[in-house]
């Protein structure tokens, strides 16, 4: 399992009437996650994306537990559970400050070939790099 984490802080644009984090903000919350623990692993999706590779979300689910505020300081953990092969399925907790458990998540990418415009296999390097988070 790979398994990392990063802080957000909520900026009152994110929020809606009641003061809450709008639902829809938390899908761009775990791409910056995303993107974040990629670029841990060595990857950055400007390079996968020069080398013809997308990564499109195909499936997105979260269950909201509680609300996040204005300038709450969120701590997102972010798991990829299973070798990446022509999908990558990321798993995401979203925490506040206090720790408690805001939601739970999970995206499901497909790795795509931009000239062929089909689904692919994993970059071998990807594999490579993942391997042994999963000995």
């Amino acid at each position: 399992m790979i398994r990392d984490e990063i802080k957000i802080r909520v900026r009152y644009s994110e929020t809606d009437k009641m003061g809450y984090v709008y639902y829809g903000n938390y899908a761009a919350y775990f791409e910056v996650a995303r993107v974040e623990m990629l670029r841990e692993l060595g990857f950055t999706y400007k390079k996968m994306e020069d080398d013809g590779i997308f990564l499109p979300v195909a499936d997105f689910h979260i269950k909201y537990l509680k609300p996040a505020y204005y300038d709450d300081e969120l701590t997102i953990v972010i798991k990829i559970t299973d070798m990446p092969s022509s999908k990558i399925r990321f798993e995401y907790e979203t925490f506040n400050q206090d720790g408690v458990l805001l939601n739970t998540a999970e995206t499901v990418l497909v790795f795509f070939d931009g000239n062929t415009k089909r689904p692919c296999r994993a970059p071998q390097s990807i594999q490579d790099r993942a391997r042994p988070y999963f000995s």
